[in-house]
């Protein structure tokens, strides 16, 4: 991590990034009753601050989705984590299906781009907590060990709290 937490722009940029490579992470609505996230592939668009996810129209995740509702996606890789909320809103948009399509959203829509009950869920996301470590197994090791005999907390990375208005 040779970020600088207090340089937000760089720490936003590095969180769309990762989940640009890396996708998956766990999606809920806030307030649903499960209080369950699901598995997610999210589609990033940093300029606008969104994230987009297929869903089919009759599933639960989607019927949870009233417009004004807000939900959570928590992303996690092996230097990052983050938690960021925003306004859901189903949202057909065929330009972004075609955009987005690939080999593993095909494999869940065998019906293919067609599919009568494909939809999009859009995240306008509002706030991000991000953070980034710097501990591989041997920096791990070695802030353990340093916190236990010194009695100060280790030093595996920072957090940065990100706003998108």
């Amino acid at each position: 991590m040779d970020i600088d937490m207090h340089d937000h722009a760089a720490v936003e940029r590095r969180l769309w990034d990762e989940i640009e490579k890396h996708s998956v992470g766990m999606l809920g609505v806030t307030g649903d009753a499960t209080h369950h996230t699901r598995p997610m592939t999210a589609f990033v668009e940093p300029r606008g601050r969104q994230l987009w996810f297929f869903v089919g129209a009759e599933t639960a995740l989607a019927h949870d989705i009233v417009e004004g509702r807000t939900g959570m996606f928590v992303f996690q890789r092996d230097d990052i984590q983050a938690c960021i909320s925003g306004d859901l809103h189903i949202h057909y948009d065929r330009t972004r299906i075609d955009r987005y399509w690939n080999a593993v959203v095909a494999a869940w829509w065998p019906g293919g781009k067609d599919d009568p009950s494909l939809t999009l869920i859009r995240m306008d996301c509002d706030e991000a907590q991000v953070w980034l470590s710097r501990s591989g197994p041997a920096r791990f090791a070695w802030e353990i060990a340093k916190a236990n005999a010194t009695r100060h907390a280790p030093d595996l990375g920072g957090h940065a709290s990100l706003r998108f208005h």
